[in-house]
């Protein structure tokens, strides 16, 4: 027998974007996406407009185009493709809109710091809804909306699975901004993290991430 002692685990309160230990499908699932979704949001957390912009090496992504390029992803994955609806507000109404908003998704234009979170925050508010009410009506093996077109056969589980491979993705990518901007590295949030901009719906509550109309949006 080892003599080693393991660290305790993170009180559930202090992290709660940790995976469960044992949990359901479903629960390991959501739990993967929105762990990844917090460490995005803590590294693009707290920034200014200029470092929002900020790009490093041949590389044109930044914060604020990420911010807007997965805010239009979550609605995309769970309003397009899971049920068929379309594109509603923020995208419909966005100056210069003339279609799908994948068209234009990393431009983040003329928005301020205060637009960007709250167009990714709020995302990930409707995403929450609208994943746990798909879930309340069926499991993962459910058919969604996409593919449908192509007669292609796609489950729930699939759709989660492409939501996660993007955050993975560009969770990358925001470890090297980061990093670059001011040095903060690291693969989670510290325990007891809460976002300081915006009204995000990830990380420890705090009364604005539960009532976002506390936070100011400019």
């Amino acid at each position: 027998m080892s003599d080693a002692t393991e660290a305790p685990a993170a009180s559930p309160d202090a992290s709660p974007w940790e995976p469960p230990l044992a949990g359901s499908e479903v629960e390991h699932v959501l739990a993967s996406l929105d762990r990844l979704r917090t460490t995005f949001r803590w590294k693009a957390d707290d920034l200014t407009l200029e470092a929002l912009h900020a790009r490093t090496g041949a590389s044109a992504l930044s914060f604020a185009s990420l911010l807007k390029h997965l805010a239009c992803v979550e609605d995309e994955k769970t309003g397009m493709a899971l049920s068929g609806a379309s594109y509603g507000p923020p995208w419909a109404g966005m100056a210069g809109y003339e279609g799908s908003p994948q068209e234009y998704a990393f431009d983040p234009g003329a928005l301020s710091a205060a637009e960007l979170y709250a167009l990714w925050d709020d995302a990930v508010r409707r995403s929450h809804d609208r994943l746990a009410t798909a879930l309340a009506d069926g499991g993962l093996d459910q058919r969604v909306a996409m593919g449908a077109d192509d007669g292609l056969v796609v489950s729930l589980r699939r759709l989660l699975h492409d939501l996660i491979e993007e955050y993975g993705r560009h969770t990358g990518h925001a470890d090297l901004l980061r990093e670059a901007i001011d040095g903060r590295v690291g693969e989670d949030p510290p325990e007891g993290w809460h976002a300081t901009s915006g009204s995000s719906p990830v990380g420890c509550r705090t009364p604005a991430s539960m009532d976002p109309a506390r936070t100011p949006t400019s």
